[in-house]
């Protein structure tokens, strides 16, 4: 216990030194959101990937190879093609329109792409935005808590508590900056920790014939890449659930804010390859994992979840625990809250700009001082945090038999289908209207709890709809609702046309 206190000890300084040498880049609202816009691609690229992965990487996706088998490998397939189409066609457009317009957040980018002529569409964006961000860090939060009852047999509140400190504290005095530093920091270990552990793992296999053999007696479906439920139907929904979570890559604001910030657009095609790659194989390890996981430790018959616990969620951990000598399960202690931290320090950035700089800012204080508005910012950044905290220890309470999978995919489906449909419809089509973006916003921002607690318990479609989850549907009439709203209510500049 001592070694992993020590290595959590040093991990834990660095990143408040980042956090140090982060603040005295900060001197207006630009530098603390965006980093003054002068990020370089490794930065950009390991902080968007390590943001978009976060622990739901390091436990759920694990923890889904295991239960789903190589059918979970669909997950790789759908985020490198939502990494590949955000990085390869989108980023550069993004980057250009986002510098012309002068932006800094995503309703800035909407405001100079629309010109609205009321504070509708920003109120809009960064209300929807606060809302699911805020759900999302609690899952986050969730996850910190569970990782260190799991990894220290921690009390899962007091784990959660000290978690929460620790990004709190780099974030609030070095903005953005500290975020991303940071970001790279741990997104390295993340990628080598990952690549590290199947690799150890397969030489504890006896051969390759062995573990495919021993897979399809624990459980024939295991090697099904169609699924294992005898339903096809189920399968198809599943199959399309698990490929559908790429959509939140295209345009989700905690990662397009990296594009904001990165130097020029000739850096994103430097850094496209990098996100590709680590996508590529963090994803495919982290299942890989889960069905080593699975060979090494359940017999034929036997419940998954009763020996990885719920959604399979402590296959990392057992593996780490069983194969590794100490000082290295500390550092996958480390791993596994670096994976964490670098998502909940983007979240809380993100969320304070939308109360910062888009409400308070832009609709009621235009003439303030951006400094002032740097030090504000530190304590929205506060206040936000601890609204995460609060609703995460409630869900904590209510719901004892969450997964980290579904309630952190739950957090980034409310994000990705209120955003992502508008910023592919702003990008790439000029039909594009004002009132349609705000439809699609609200169609996506109200379709995924409508369909997590609505459309999911119903008998008949609800557990098809539970496989393929909210994010693909409510996507979907997002896009929908804004081409229909653009072409009933088109913009002045189409209606002069």
């Amino acid at each position: 216990m001592v070694t992993k206190l020590l290595i959590l000890g040093a991990y834990f300084t660095v990143l408040f030194i980042i956090g140090v040498v982060a603040s005295r880049r900060v001197k207006g609202l630009s530098d603390y959101y965006v980093g003054g816009k002068q990020v370089g691609f490794w930065a950009a690229s390991f902080s968007a990937r390590a943001t978009g992965e976060s622990g739901w990487l390091l436990l759920g996706l694990t923890g889904m190879g295991a239960l789903a088998g190589i059918s979970a490998y669909w997950v790789v397939v759908g985020e490198l093609l939502g990494v590949f189409i955000s990085w390869f066609f989108m980023a550069k457009p993004f980057k250009r329109m986002t510098d012309d317009f002068n932006a800094i957040t995503i309703p800035d980018f909407l405001e100079g792409r629309f010109k609205p002529t009321t504070h509708s569409l920003r109120s809009i964006a960064a209300t929807a935005l606060s809302v699911f961000v805020i759900i999302y860090v609690s899952a986050q939060i969730d996850t910190t808590g569970k990782a260190f009852e799991s990894l220290l047999g921690m009390n899962y509140f007091t784990g959660a508590l000290v978690g929460f400190g620790i990004v709190l504290a780099y974030i609030f005095i070095g903005g953005f900056l500290a975020a991303v530093w940071s970001d790279v920091f741990q997104g390295l270990m993340m990628f080598f920790g990952l690549l590290l552990l199947p690799i150890i793992a397969w030489f504890s296999v006896e051969s390759g014939p062995a573990f495919v053999s021993g897979l399809g007696a624990i459980d024939p479906g295991l090697l099904s890449v169609w699924g294992g439920d005898p339903n096809p139907w189920v399968n198809l929904f599943t199959i399309l659930g698990f490929t559908m979570i790429g959509l939140g890559f295209l345009g989700s604001p905690q990662i397009y804010v990296r594009f904001i910030s990165i130097k020029n657009a000739d850096e994103i095609t430097k850094g496209r390859w990098v996100a590709l790659v680590f996508t590529l194989l963090t994803d495919t390890a982290a299942v890989s994992i889960g069905l080593l996981g699975r060979f090494l430790f359940t017999e034929i018959g036997e419940d998954p979840v009763a020996v990885f616990g719920t959604g399979a969620e402590n296959v990392l951990i057992m593996m780490v625990e069983n194969l590794l000598p100490l000082t290295m399960v500390g550092l996958y202690i480390a791993i596994v809250l670096s994976a964490i931290m670098s998502t909940i320090d983007s979240l809380l950035i993100v969320a304070s700009s939308a109360i910062t700089r888009d409400i308070y800012q832009k609709i009621f204080h235009p003439e303030i001082d951006e400094s002032k508005l740097a030090r504000l910012s530190r304590l929205v950044t506060l206040g936000m945090a601890l609204l995460a905290l609060g609703l995460s220890f409630t869900v904590a309470i209510l719901t004892p038999e969450r997964t980290v999978f579904w309630f952190v995919i739950f957090g980034w489906s409310g994000i990705a289908a209120t955003f992502c449909p508008v910023v592919i419809l702003a990008l790439s089509w000029k039909g594009y209207s004002e009132k349609g973006a705000i439809a699609s916003m609200i169609t996506g921002f109200l379709c995924v709890p409508f369909f997590k607690f609505v459309v999911q318990p119903l008998e008949g479609v609800g557990p098809y709809f539970e496989k393929l989850d909210v994010l693909a549907p409510s996507f979907l009439l997002a896009m929908l609702a804004g081409w229909a709203f653009s072409k009933m209510s088109p913009s002045p500049m189409d209606t002069a046309r």
